[in-house]
């Protein structure tokens, strides 16, 4: 009888714990998918938004040995902190040998200094723009104003073009004409905590993104990252699995 006895609590012990431990599960709220879908002038976009006082945003280039991350899917899956990856964005323009094509600042150490250079091609559609990072805060500036300011980054990135400048459209896109292709962006709310990214699921032009993030997104600073057939959402929680072919910058936002 005692043999049978002792056999018989462990059993109850470990139902006792199943079931507190599904219970606990249950209580748990279930975390929303990190991104929206926003149809704005008849055109589907992805929307992210992130708030710097709950979310980290990290900004890769180079893996511990040197090479290219290259695909959003190999970023770190956590943070030092220990906050889960929960989406991952194309972080701007690059060159073919993935390195970025303007200023690129990570963890604070500037690895590229800021292009003022002429050229072709949507980067030098001036002005252009950096997006950036200083502490619980972050920006979207011109690049002669960001420049100028010189603010104490711990990330930046610097594509092109602006798409809004102040609440005002780019003041090329009127000549830029209708070109119709897929974009992502970025843009900063006023109160510089905000910081929402945005993905073109339909063709648009500049024009029309540049409204998506000043009338739709209420973003009075807009950066243009990078576009073509299809721009890149790493999105776990949304089975969006990233680029297919390499990419240079990539921004990672953490947390709960």
């Amino acid at each position: 009888m005692r043999y049978r006895a002792a056999i018989l609590v462990p059993l109850a012990a470990v139902s006792v714990v199943a079931a507190v431990a599904t219970a606990v599960a249950a209580a748990e709220p279930a975390q929303p998918p990190p991104c929206r879908q926003v149809t704005h002038e008849n055109a589907r976009h992805t929307v992210c938004e992130v708030d710097l006082t709950k979310q980290a945003i990290k900004l890769y280039w180079k893996r511990p040995d040197g090479q290219p991350y290259g695909h959003l899917g190999r970023l770190p899956a956590a943070d030092a902190a220990n906050r889960k990856l929960r989406f991952a964005f194309n972080g701007g323009m690059f060159h073919a040998d993935l390195s970025p094509v303007g200023l690129y600042i990570e963890n604070g150490a500037q690895m590229k200094a800021a292009s003022t250079a002429k050229g072709p091609g949507n980067f030098h559609l001036k002005p252009n723009g950096i997006f950036y990072l200083a502490g619980t805060k972050a920006g979207v500036m011109e690049t002669g104003a960001y420049l100028k300011s010189a603010p104490k980054a711990d990330l930046a990135t610097q594509s092109g073009p602006m798409l809004v400048i102040n609440g005002k459209l780019h003041p090329l896109f009127v000549r830029a004409g209708t070109s119709a292709k897929m974009r992502d962006g970025v843009g900063v709310k006023a109160d510089g905590r905000t910081v929402v990214f945005a993905i073109s699921e339909d063709p648009v032009s500049f024009a029309a993104f540049g409204r998506l993030f000043r009338d739709e997104l209420k973003t009075p600073n807009a950066l243009f990252l990078d576009g073509g057939s299809a721009p890149a959402l790493y999105a776990p929680a949304m089975s969006r699995g990233g680029n297919f072919l390499p990419l240079g910058p990539m921004l990672g936002v953490y947390g709960p």
